[in-house]
């Protein structure tokens, strides 16, 4: 055997080689490890009822919340709905394999997620055929089932617990001397959740009257929990269909029950309490799809189903129904440990809480403005010598002064709105402690109450807008809006006065230039001198406003009224600091009125009118479009 040694130059050559790839490693290697990240992975959600139901559509809503909220790869996720609770045997079943046999053949599925008993039969006999090798996520099986299935490897999931012992339990909480329970629902066999509560009744029942009213029609069903014995509860499952060939969702099928049953249903889902269900320990259907999706994440980031062990999961909540406590006498001292209480209807000082503090707040300004009146009245003679800084600063206590006078107006215009929402209450209460509440008349009362609550919070609202205090604002606004908002805020004192209002826009957009508040009190202080005006009249007395362009360059806001008018020799004077035609006048609200259109460089002046009666104008420039 002859050795050749390497020279120096091969030795160089072979190191070459080696960097180069290396490099070319190294540079390989992320892009691979980057396709993987990037290739979309799939789960495919089977169903075993329909997705359109209230109950299914929360689990899958559940499902996608938590899957959408991880971020780190593409997701693909599809959903089937097998139907199982209406629709059985091998014919449909084959049917059912043959669809999704064609459809996801060339689909790369690597979770699958069943949720129901029903489907994770089938899920685990197509298996072999349909999914070979893929983890399979079950959601919905209660401990005798996942008992009965002997689950392979690569077969995961959360089990729910939700024995017939626990209903009674509630059914004891309900009704605390209990004598009777009543079974509704469709036939035990038929059902795919509560179909081992037919095993379980023997015990869980042991000291009470059974009446058995599984498998009989809705119009049967009515008819019987219309008339059943004192100190009995109903125990519903679930109904998919009336007997007769119409079917629907069972939170559809418990409300018609609570329509006519005389006595509370324990139900055992979450969708079943709204439509009338007293409570129970009741399945939540976003628990149930949200525990399946953070099981699904965890075997995509590559954790093994074998090492995840099916639990009890956390899905079963005692939660039960505040309306249907009151309806039945049911005090919350009775309810399990733990019990969530839905639909509480708040107290008065809850639901009102704000209103009663605006009104409050209302009535210590209103009382504030009493003193900063008379505080004012004795400063009159030293008001004349302040700056005109000081007439801008007097222009906020004047808006207070003019609410005060208005205050009474705004008290009745509470009261009556307050008055409706307080008999309104009664009324409700009064029906709700009725045997039979009619529940229709009590969402009609409930509508009036939103709406009286609506128009008085507006008056707050409007109060608040005129008091509120705020640095001088100068930007664009609409001059029809402005003067549109004075008039409605006046409205309810100028019909306290037999007065009638008008207001005649421009028909284009007024745009200027200035500080909404202080131009919608100089529009106030005209409309309310024009009432106290015509006080003296017996009849005819009406206020009209106008907005109009003046040349292209200005606006002009006109407020006329059928008032005696002003004396002639003092039209010069009605805008001086102090004067006053009025007994009880302090003489400011047009002198700040000027100052206020003066510092939008604007101008204001009075006239009397031919036919009768003041009118005050007052020009802005227009802003440039």
């Amino acid at each position: 055997m002859s050795f050749i040694e390497p020279n120096f130059g091969s030795d160089a050559m072979i190191v070459r080689i080696s960097a180069l790839l290396i490099s070319v490693a190294l540079v390989v290697a992320p892009l691979q490890v980057a396709a993987q990240e990037a290739r979309s992975r799939s789960i495919l959600v089977l169903n075993q009822s329909d997705l359109r139901g209230p109950f299914y559509y929360l689990v899958f809503s559940g499902l996608r919340s938590v899957l959408s909220a991880d971020d780190r790869s593409h997701l693909t996720l599809y959903a089937e709905n097998l139907d199982l609770s209406r629709f059985r045997g091998k014919n449909y079943e084959a049917l059912l394999h043959r669809y999704l046999k064609e459809k996801y053949q060339n689909a790369q599925i690597d979770v699958v997620v069943a949720v129901g008993a029903a489907t994770l039969d089938l899920v685990l006999h197509w298996r072999s055929d349909l999914w070979p090798e893929v983890p399979v996520v079950f959601a919905m099986i209660d401990e005798i089932d996942l008992v009965r299935m002997q689950l392979p490897d690569g077969v995961t999931g959360k089990v729910v617990k939700l024995p017939l012992a626990d209903s009674i339990k509630a059914a004891h909480a309900l009704v605390p001397d209990l004598e009777t329970v009543v079974f509704v629902g469709d036939a035990w066999d038929s059902l795919t959740i509560y179909r081992n509560w037919k095993e379980e009744i023997p015990v869980a029942t042991r000291g009470l009257k059974v009446i058995d009213l599984v498998g009989q029609t809705m119009a049967e069903v009515r008819r019987r929990v219309a008339e059943l014995p004192d100190r009995s509860a109903i125990i519903y499952s679930a109904m998919f269909s009336d007997g007769k060939g119409t079917y629907y969702p069972p939170a559809t099928a418990v409300g018609l029950v609570a329509e006519k049953a005389n006595r509370p249903i324990v139900v055992a889902a979450e969708t079943f309490l709204a439509p009338g269900g007293a409570g129970g320990f009741l399945l939540v259907p976003v628990r149930i799809g949200e525990e399946a999706a953070r099981l699904a994440l965890r075997i995509l980031d590559g954790e093994l189903p074998s090492n995840i062990a099916p639990a009890v999961g956390d899905a079963v909540k005692p939660i039960f129904n505040w309306l249907q406590m009151q309806r039945w006498g049911v005090r919350e001292a009775d309810l399990p440990p733990g019990s969530e209480i839905r639909f509480r209807e708040p107290g008065l000082w809850e639901k009102y809480r704000w209103q009663t503090f605006s009104v409050a707040a209302v009535l210590l300004i209103q009382a504030g403005l009493i003193s900063i009146l008379l505080h004012e009245r004795h400063r009159r003679a030293n008001a004349e010598r302040e700056s005109r800084n000081r007439l801008t600063e007097l222009a906020h206590a004047h808006r207070q002064a003019t609410a005060g006078e208005l205050s009474s107006t705004i008290a009745h215009e509470l009261n009556q709105p307050l008055g409706a929402i307080l008999t309104n209450t009664e009324t409700a209460e009064l029906i709700l402690n009725s045997p039979s509440p009619n529940l229709s008349e009590v969402k009609e009362i409930l509508a009036d109450i939103r709406r009286d609550d609506i128009r008085a919070s507006e008056v707050i609202h409007r109060m608040r807008s005129l008091l509120r205090r705020v640095p001088f604002e100068d930007k664009v606004i609409d001059l029809n809006d402005t003067v549109r908002k004075v008039f409605e805020f006046l409205s309810v004192q100028a019909s306290a006065r037999n007065i009638a209002l008008y207001f005649e826009p421009s028909g284009k957009p007024l745009q200027v230039k200035g500080d909404q508040i202080q131009l919608q009190q100089v529009i106030m202080n005209l409309i309310v001198n024009s009432m106290d005006a015509m006080a003296a009249m017996p009849n005819g007395r009406a206020v009209i406003g106008r907005t109009e362009v003046n040349g292209g360059s200005s606006a002009v806001v006109s407020i006329l009224d059928s008032g005696p008018g002003i004396p002639a020799d003092k039209l010069n004077e009605v805008f001086d600091p102090f004067f006053s035609t009025k007994k009880q006048g302090m003489g400011i609200g047009l002198s700040i009125s000027r100052t206020i259109v003066q510092a939008h460089k604007g101008r204001i002046w009075a006239e009397n009118q031919s036919e009768g009666g003041a009118v005050f104008r007052l020009s802005l420039p227009l802003t440039l479009s």
